[in-house]
């Protein structure tokens, strides 16, 4: 029972956070994960040396790992199979060469293996999920959770900026429907924006690349499990201990494969979806509180320009796609 109490303070800290990014994104239409980064980031006195510290921890490896698994009940196999094989192709092919991309950029920029697959990632699956679900698996180091800040930081802002240019650039270069509804689920990184810019455009748009974007969440744990299993076999840049399966990824198929074969009420997966995004808001309240925001700004222009790179990458491959195949 003493073990408990001596989480709770760190944990109600991060839920106060957290609620206060959540009204602060109500009230102010700018990305939840961003301000729970950010009040995140001003609070993160209360980690060294307080009675906040062990719950915070907890908050960020955790409850983001329980955030992670409860996004499986928002996808079926159904989903996978109503775009039909070209656009799963094609989205494939997107995911799969971003992460190639960035890692073969990072290297040439001088910057970790692992934090090109990090972003990569990021920028080619979902986001903030899975920058987070990604770090959890990667090996972990004293860089391992400033990469990770970094990469939601810059995910977040450049899915908000194609949130805002993103249906214009489509409307420019004359896409249909269809066209574009693949083009802003295929892109856009983070889950909330692809809901924003797609249902700006008409409804049809945004179901349809609502669907394409929870599509390229399907393929966050297939990714994990490939990068799992590249440091089991000791490959590229694991130059730590290799972790063994976690739970969430285990979590994740299982809740996956019951939305699928199931009838699963909708008022369950609604609230397993507000609690995943809670949790996923309160773990990177967690993780800003835990890092340093002068060592954050002192990692210079080489991961900005990178996951610049990464966003322009993903975008040019789905518009050739939809253009030419």
């Amino acid at each position: 029972m003493s073990s408990i109490k001596a989480f709770l303070p760190g944990i109600w800290v991060t839920v106060i956070t957290g609620l206060a990014a959540l009204f602060l994104s109500e009230h102010y239409g700018a990305p939840v994960m961003l301000f729970a980064l950010l009040l995140g980031l001003a609070l993160s006195f209360l980690y060294d040396g307080t009675k906040c510290q062990a719950g915070i921890e907890f908050t960020a490896c955790h409850i983001l790992r329980i955030g992670v698994a409860l996004l499986g009940l928002r996808i079926a196999f159904d989903d996978l199979m109503a775009l039909g094989w070209k656009t799963g192709l094609l989205l494939v092919a997107a995911i799969v060469s971003t992460l190639l991309f960035g890692l073969v950029v990072a290297k040439l920029f001088g910057l970790r293996k692992r934090f090109g697959v990090l972003t990569g990632g990021a920028v080619g699956i979902c986001g903030a999920s899975a920058a987070m679900a990604i770090s959890a698996v990667l090996p972990q180091d004293k860089q391992q959770e400033q990469d990770t800040l970094l990469t939601i930081i810059g995910v977040t802002s450049l899915s908000t900026l194609a949130m805002i240019l993103y249906p214009m650039l489509a409307t420019y270069l004359g896409l249909e429907t269809q066209q574009i509804s693949i083009f802003l689920g295929g892109t856009i990184h983070d889950v909330a924006q692809v809901v924003g810019a797609g249902y700006s455009v008409s409804e049809q748009t945004g179901d349809l690349a609502t669907l394409t974007k929870l599509v390229r969440v399907a393929f966050l744990m297939p990714v994990v499990a490939c990068i799992l299993l590249t440091l089991r076999l000791n490959l590229g840049d694991s130059d730590g201990k290799a972790p063994g399966i976690p739970a969430f990824l285990i979590g994740f198929v299982v809740l996956m494969v019951i939305n699928s074969v199931l009838q699963v009420p909708e008022i369950i997966t609604y609230t397993a979806s507000e609690i995943s995004r809670f949790a996923l808001v309160i773990s990177i309240a967690a993780i800003g509180m835990k890092s340093n925001l002068r060592q954050l700004l002192s990692v210079g222009a080489k991961p900005v320009v990178l996951m610049v790179l990464e966003t322009t990458w993903i975008a040019l491959i789905i518009l050739a796609g939809i253009l030419y195949l």
